[in-house]
């Protein structure tokens, strides 16, 4: 099994084989929540307009996500764990569109198959490419915005190509580490009210859920994400 790690929106246009779009601040912590909390099921979008037109379609759903890490003007809630657990997302249709995450779904077009990554269901997503036997594994490593590579992804890649391959390069004490370096923003106190520190711990809860996104791209070109348990 060969296992590359990529980064960034060029990175998921490059995946091939079975690939994994990471995007653990917050994105795809965000949709393992959702789901956990209730919800029916959950569509991504690149786009902000789409997102609004599709809400047209789905009387029961809630607009959910972010620009410059911000609730987008119109959404019911920005791309935070904290405010999913918060709301009440039973049987609701979740529409889903961020800056970085969302973007590398869109993407990753010459993929064989394409699940979302974080380190909340990290251990689910290698049993589940285990079980897949594939040759090829892409990890992408969406970053700070897709354009600045981010510790806490890299990590996550990290975490699910040890798994893979048998090797143990990453460790938990990295996950604390990450305080002080890419997750030093939700301890800001300029960044509170849309990135609260309960954001932090809640996205780095290693193998919380035991289940994987998996996406499947729309006749309308949105992204599907369809939970799969994984035991």
């Amino acid at each position: 099994m060969k296992v590359e790690i990529l980064e960034f929106v060029e990175g998921a246009r490059k995946a091939r084989g079975i690939t994994v779009i990471i995007d653990v601040f917050r994105a795809f912590s965000v949709g393992c929540y959702a789901y956990d909390s209730g919800a029916e099921r959950i569509i991504a979008t690149g786009d902000v307009e789409a997102a609004f037109n599709l809400r047209k379609i789905y009387s029961n759903a809630l607009l959910v996500g972010e620009r410059d890490e911000k609730m987008i003007p119109g959404f019911d809630l920005g791309n935070s764990p904290t405010e999913i657990m918060q709301a009440d997302l039973h049987g609701k249709t979740v529409i889903h569109t961020t800056t970085a995450g969302t973007q590398g779904l869109i993407n990753a077009s010459l993929a064989d198959v394409v699940i979302t990554g974080s380190l909340v269901n990290s251990g689910a997503v290698v049993r589940f490419i285990q079980a897949m036997k594939p040759d090829h594994v892409s990890l992408v490593a969406m970053g700070y915005r897709a354009t600045q590579s981010a510790e806490e992804d890299l990590l996550c890649a990290h975490f699910i190509k040890d798994g893979l391959l048998g090797e143990n390069s990453a460790s938990d004490e990295m996950i604390t580490a990450l305080m002080e370096t890419s997750g030093k923003r939700f301890f800001n106190q300029d960044n509170i009210r849309f990135s609260p520190p309960s954001d932090f711990f809640l996205c780095t809860m290693k193998d919380r859920f035991n289940f994987i996104l998996r996406a499947e791209t729309r006749e309308d070109g949105n992204i599907a994400l369809i939970k799969t348990e994984v035991f």
